[in-house]
């Protein structure tokens, strides 16, 4: 017999086993889990674009990169342990991040080809497109924008490689000192001792930058570059002022064309604009950022609260008012000192400290503390339209949609654990109502635990699956936003969609095991025992000046007739049918309809193109026929002329609008 071999003949499986080893050492594998839950196994080190390959060809000539374990990762990025992978395209939110954070680095190795004299600071991708701060002695003007553009363009068609590199800490210090870069220097010293310092290089131009980017420029089809502004370093007035130049860029032109367009549209419906025009508001150097509310808004504002008061009466929620300056132990004890003082504003009273509440929270707590509760007055619901104050920059207030004092429509709503899920179905149903009846349309994202909060790991996972088991029994699709939860809980965020496309966060609903603890919040259980009951913060509109403003926005100033401050005007033809004009004025205002009259000796005409600048739903003309025959002449905005009518048959018409929040 011959000799016989020491080992058996290896197996295919035993050879590919073989193959994976280099040196001695095994090469580590790690487990890739897709949205559809399906798992993967790769090397340790795969890179997102051939994850994207693996799963289809297709996804990978489109995909940008990936959500990786709650990172954003280009395409070229490794992935080096276990993880949840979503590959992103251009229509995510994360795609947009990375093609605009791409397209930021492009605009800035177009303007140091132009100027070579340029110090960069940072370029971000922002919620629409991109900027980029600049320290130059040139001065940009629009003609520099389109001289920039055609740079970009030219940057993005040479196709060049986004190739990521690091750098030891000194060494990337003493690269940016010999180029002058003194912004960049600042931010490495600003980073933590161990903080990986890492680089993008695209061509010859090189930037500090943590990612992530695209594969390369080519996929950078469509640049419009936007404005100029000008911007202090770190947002500190006592630093320069840099120039900032916004833009944005799509993978196609016909995309841009459309969002150009709509910029168009945004323009014309700016509810600042409209606020003057229609009279319904102002803001005042006197109080920045602390909106006046004229009679016109006023109007507006009154319906919304009614509205809302009313809804939550059939609801069960009693109303309560808490004031708007408290002790700072209350904000001590409730976590706020802690997680929001940055946003506070403070007060002596009687030598003591106090804060203007940033939030209603911790006032209606003290109201549940008032007295002692047992599981029967369970669920306690109490609403508040309350008004807050909170410390917002300077540089970010805008109209009534950023502010320094608004009042938010909260309600906390107290309860036993075991009806926590019907609670928060209540809410959810209320909030699908409330927005139907402005038409809203809108979507859904579940905001997980922030690295600064309260509470144990098992307490926020219960308050999550609560969250995901009563948007998922209503059928309501959400996208999860990690780590964008409140400091002492999960939320629900609700984001409306306007008529020209844009979406706006408003509601929320935040479940919370935090509060009652730090504040000792007690019922009586069936066995006469003291237990915790369990919270939920909620807001619906969010804030009615931020409402407001959205509501000018989505209706162009053109509010249907329940919410319109004047719901009709009286146009009388001559002098001669004013009392005909005020007779049935008279009787509109006794029918509860906000009218109206146009008196002055002008032409009819004129009055009625004055009348449709003011957005007012129906003008009505009156003259010799319509004395004669007790009518009104009935002109319907954006409508036109719709025929005379009897002026019971009008007050009829615009009181079943109004009912009907028409």
């Amino acid at each position: 017999m011959g000799d016989k071999p020491l080992v058996p003949a290896l197996c295919s499986d035993e050879r590919l086993f073989i193959s994976k080893i280099e040196g001695g050492k095994r090469m580590e594998k790690i487990k890739i889990t897709l949205p559809d839950n399906s798992v993967k196994e790769y090397d340790k080190g795969v890179t997102v674009e051939k994850v994207a390959k693996d799963i289809s060809e297709g996804l990978a000539r489109v995909a940008l990169g990936a959500v990786v374990n709650n990172d954003i990762k280009g395409m070229q990025e490794t992935i080096n342990e276990d993880a949840k992978v979503r590959i992103v395209k251009f229509e995510d939110k994360e795609g947009k991040k990375i093609f605009w954070h791409t397209s930021a680095h492009i605009m800035a190795n177009a303007v140091l080809r132009l100027f070579p004299d340029v110090k960069f600071a940072i370029g971000p991708a922002i919620d629409d497109g991109f900027y980029y701060d600049f320290d130059t002695e040139h001065r940009f003007t629009p003609e520099d924008l389109e001289r920039i553009e055609k740079e970009m363009a030219k940057i993005a068609k040479e196709g060049h490689k986004m190739e990521r590199f690091i750098m030891p800490r000194d060494e990337a210090i003493e690269y940016f000192k010999k180029k002058g870069e003194i912004y960049k220097v600042d931010l490495i010293e600003r980073l933590p001792e161990d903080e990986e310092i890492s680089f993008y290089k695209q061509g010859d131009f090189v930037d500090l930058c943590a990612g992530p980017h695209l594969l390369d420029t080519k996929k950078v089809k469509a640049i419009k570059l936007l404005s100029i502004a000008g911007a202090y370093w770190h947002g500190d007035e006592k630093n320069k002022m840099l120039q900032r130049i916004y833009g944005i860029t799509y993978e196609k032109k016909k995309d841009l064309e459309e969002y150009l367009n709509r910029l168009e549209e945004a323009k014309k419906r700016d509810h600042r604009k409209l606020g003057r025009e229609l009279d319904l508001f102002s803001i005042h150097e006197e109080g920045p950022g602390f909106p006046f509310f004229h009679p016109n808004g006023m109007v507006i504002r009154n319906i919304l609260e009614d509205f809302w008061k009313k809804e939550h009466a059939k609801r069960g929620y009693g109303e309560i008012k808490t004031p708007i300056i408290l002790n700072e132990d209350l904000w001590h004890r409730s976590g706020h000192w802690d997680h929001y003082r940055d946003n506070m504003y403070f007060t002596k009273i009687d030598g003591n400290d106090y804060a203007i509440k940033p939030m209603n929270c911790p006032g209606s707590i003290l109201v549940y503390k008032s007295k002692m509760y047992s599981y029967r007055d369970l669920p306690l619901r109490l609403g508040e339209l309350g008004l807050v104050h909170r410390h917002e920059l300077s540089g970010t207030l805008h109209g009534l949609m950023r502010v320094r004092s608004f009042t938010q429509d909260d309600a906390h709503i107290y309860m036993l654990p075991s009806q926590v899920k019907d609670e928060l179905i209540g809410v959810i149903e209320l909030a699908d109502y409330i927005y139907s009846v402005f038409g809203f349309k809108y979507h859904v994202e579940l905001s997980t635990r922030p690295e600064n909060s309260m509470g144990t790991e098992e307490q926020w996972e219960l308050a999550t699956n609560s969250l995901k088991e009563a948007l998922e029994e209503k059928g309501i699709d959400y996208i999860i936003n990690e780590g964008d939860g409140a400091f002492y809980g999960p939320k629900i965020d609700y984001h409306l969609e306007d008529a020209i496309g844009r979406t706006w966060q408003c509601g929320t609903i935040q479940l919370d095991f935090q509060m009652p603890e730090r504040f000792d919040l007690t019922y009586v259980d069936k066995d006469n025992e003291k237990k915790r009951p369990v919270m939920i913060h909620r807001t619906i509109l969010g804030s009615i000046e931020r409402f407001m403003g959205i509501l000018i926005e989505n209706y162009a100033g053109k509010f249907p007739v329940w919410l319109a401050p004047v719901q009709s005007i009286v146009l009388p033809i001559s002098d001669k049918f004013n009392d005909y004009a005020y007779e049935i004025k008279k009787e509109m205002e006794e029918k509860g309809i906000r009218v109206n009259i146009d008196d002055r000796s002008e032409k009819i005409g004129y009055k009625i193109r004055e009348a449709k600048l003011q957005r007012i739903p129906y003008l009505l003309v009156v003259g010799e026929k319509e004395v004669e025959n007790r009518l009104v002449s009935v002109n319907k905005r954006d409508q036109g002329d719709i025929g005379q009518m009897k002026v019971d048959e009008f007050m009829d018409m615009v009181i079943d609008e109004a009912e009907n929040k028409k």
